[in-house]
């Protein structure tokens, strides 16, 4: 699903760029796969937030999935102090699970936010119809449409456990972006999960060397596609961020 929809918002001069893909390992989470991508997003951003930023600039996503839990990091080329890293762990329930990856200290800050990829509002820009749960039945599985009350109707289910630290240390702006940046990702989760489900009948079957080979071909097709402005322009590095604050916790 991330790497077909990476491949479709990008376009000449912006999109996902895939700087690594390889496996990694972790001591306690055991073998995983570590992404890193770089995000050129610049005409995306709203107007007030393109004013103060250079017109070449991307975002760094550092990914590691060792599935059922996986490590995802954002960081910016231009603002130190941007910093976003999301947690997230799946479980085979419909989101009754009170707290997955939070810290005491954590608890008492955290927003929950449940997300419901069938009814929750997507923006129109992002709308498809053939993409929307209440609409779309799997013709190889039968699963959906998904009517209201489905999380408790439906079998097997899987809720995804994200906790979000967005931080902006910015003066002036720094509750305003990280307001827009947990809506961003809201919208995101809400979008990314809906093509998991509409989009099934394509990958049901995949065994996860099947999802490999996939991954290399469609992210070569996007790197291509895309034709980073990078290749004719310095980009400065990504550098070291503070640690991330505001966490919200969202169930989908």
């Amino acid at each position: 699903m991330i790497a077909r929809h990476s491949h479709e918002q990008s376009d000449n001069d912006e999109g996902v760029e895939v700087v690594e893909n390889v496996e990694c390992d972790h001591p306690d989470h055991g073998k995983g796969q570590y992404t890193e991508k770089r995000i050129h997003l610049s005409s995306k951003l709203p107007y007030w937030i393109q004013s103060v930023i250079p017109r070449i600039f991307y975002v760094t996503e550092k990914a590691w999935n060792y599935y059922p839990f996986t490590i995802t990091v954002y960081t910016c080329s231009f603002i130190p102090k941007f910093h976003i890293t999301i947690k997230t762990r799946y479980e085979d329930n419909n989101g009754s699970t009170e707290n997955v990856c939070l810290s005491p200290i954590e608890l008492i800050h955290r927003e929950v936010d449940f997300v419901d990829i069938a009814y929750d509002e997507l923006p129109t820009k992002h709308y498809k119809a053939r993409e929307d749960p209440k609409f779309f039945q799997s013709k190889r599985t039968g699963r959906g449409p998904l009517v209201e009350g489905w999380r408790d109707t439906m079998h097997p289910i899987m809720c995804s456990y994200k906790l979000v630290h967005a931080s902006f240390e910015v003066w002036g702006m720094q509750t305003r972006v990280e307001d827009f940046i947990h809506r961003c990702v809201k919208d995101i989760l809400i979008l990314g999960h809906r093509q998991a489900f509409a989009w099934i009948d394509e990958w049901y079957d995949m065994t996860l060397e099947d999802v490999r080979e996939y991954e290399h071909r469609m992210q070569a097709e996007t790197n291509e596609k895309v034709r980073l402005r990078n290749s004719n322009n310095e980009m400065p590095t990504t550098p070291t961020s503070p640690v991330p604050k505001s966490p919200t916790q969202s169930r989908s």
